[in-house]
């Protein structure tokens, strides 16, 4: 019934009121793009890692186990300091925030570049994380200032199909970059670091001087653009019972928050056994470097059509909860067939399919916490979810190997990258039915909605 309601007011205004609709095709035009550029060269500069991997390793001494561990640490800033991170963010302003976040990532993804041994690389990478910490879940958090509900799950889908564009690309880059090697006197490795760090610096000074804060202050919308804006979020604010303690951080022992928290590390744990196991089948059907990252662009040219049609599926029938475990059950089977089924176009074609489904609930995923989430309780809140769900990236940049390494099977990692897929799945159910009747008891005012 809740979600037969849902789709009912996705039928009705705003979507049919031609204010709102002009109000949200501006706002999408102008911030989106932008948003998705920011995204496509902070996940570059996150991958930019593993290409320089193939020439670092050497010059740097460093080992496999230093370099894995090296690489993982960026995630564990990211966890340490992502929910301080866009707590500031919700007092500063975007603006700013990105500004700072955006500047700084890319100086230190150019000091990678210089990187004198394991020590300096530790370093860095720690840097690094606790630099980009805040930026995705503060996308997140601004997106609630500038859209209403039912859209947030299609932006949060454009914006993350950045990310696939990064992927698709980030293959042909790596290469090009390595291939400089020597170019006035600096290793490719350290090209691949320079050049990718550079652009994120520069459009910092862009960042800084075209986005504004909120809406109220964006100067391409007209005063009844922003008034209705406003009027309708006031209106969700206030028919939505929501959370919103005087201090943020206590946000953190909230068990609603803590249960996304858990049930999201699977997805960034699959997409990164994903890349784990994606370039050993390509590298299976014998072609060349260059061959070898076009055939990479076909898994992510999958996974953007997915991130465009689920999320617009799921605004469009107002159900959520199986467009985000229908997703995770794909992904999790086509990760077990990949290695099971023979012939490596067959296995590949699975891990197209299994990309498409560990990425494409995401999008509605995060359609969940401003649900019951305000303000700088939303900040924290989402940051908390996203730092708590990237753990996924450092236990499978650990465990992922090791299991592999131990069982001396390629079927034993995929059979536990699916089984957290499925649990994931099935927490979806959990989580959905406790966010429910939380809602309901504070719609009926049997619990305080705010603390």
């Amino acid at each position: 019934m809740a979600d037969q309601n849902r789709a009912a007011q996705n039928r009705a205004d705003p979507q049919q009121d031609a204010l709102g609709a002009r109000t949200i095709a501006t706002i999408t035009w102008r911030l989106m793009p932008l948003l998705g550029l920011m995204y496509l060269i902070a996940y570059i500069d996150r991958q930019n890692v593993s290409y320089a991997k193939l020439q670092m390793v050497g010059d740097l001494g460093l080992s496999e186990a230093a370099y894995g561990f090296g690489a993982s640490l960026f995630f564990l800033a990211y966890f340490l300091f992502e929910v301080p991170s866009n707590v500031i963010l919700e007092r500063v302003g975007a603006r700013v925030w990105f500004t700072r976040i955006m500047a700084t990532w890319g100086i230190i993804t150019i000091l990678l570049g210089f990187s004198t041994g394991p020590v300096m690389f530790y370093v860095l990478r720690f840097l690094l994380g606790a630099a980009e910490a805040g930026f995705f879940p503060g996308v997140l958090y601004a997106l609630t200032l500038w859209f209403p509900q039912v859209f947030r799950g299609r932006m949060v889908g454009w914006f993350m199909i950045a990310s696939a564009v990064a992927n698709a690309v980030g293959a042909a880059i790596g290469g090009a970059l390595l291939d400089l090697d020597g170019a006035l006197g600096y290793r490719g490795w350290q090209w691949v670091f320079i050049a990718t760090g550079v652009p994120a610096v520069l459009l910092a000074f862009v960042v800084f001087f075209i986005l504004p804060d909120r809406p109220e202050k964006a100067p391409w919308l007209g005063a009844d653009e922003k008034r209705w804006l406003a009027d309708t979020l006031a209106r969700e604010a206030a028919t939505t019972p929501h959370t919103d303690h005087s201090n943020p951080f206590r946000v953190l022992a909230d068990t609603r928050v803590v249960l996304l928290a858990l049930l999201y590390v699977a997805f960034p744990l699959a997409a990164y056994g994903l890349s784990y196991w994606l370039p050993t089948v390509v590298k299976g059907f014998g072609v060349s470097n260059t061959m070898n990252g076009v055939i990479n662009i076909i898994p992510w040219i999958c996974v953007g059509f997915a991130l465009w049609w689920v999320p617009r599926h799921a605004a469009r029938t107002g159900e959520t909860t199986w467009h985000i475990a229908g997703p995770a059950l794909v992904g999790a089977l086509g990760l077990v067939l990949s290695v099971v089924l023979p012939g490596d176009a067959v296995k590949f074609a699975c891990l197209c399919v299994a990309a498409a489904g560990i990425f494409s609930g995401q999008p509605v995923f995060w359609s969940l916490p401003p649900t019951f989430l305000r303000g700088a309780t939303a900040a924290a809140g989402i940051a908390m979810i996203n730092s708590v769900g990237n753990l996924g990236g450092f236990i499978a940049q650990n465990v992922v190997p090791w299991i592999g390494d131990v069982s001396g099977s390629k079927l034993v990692p995929m059979l536990f990258l699916a089984a957290c897929l499925v649990v994931g799945a099935a927490m979806v159910f959990v989580v959905q039915g406790i966010l429910k009747r939380r809602n309901a008891a504070e719609a009926a005012g049997l619990a305080p909605a705010r603390r």
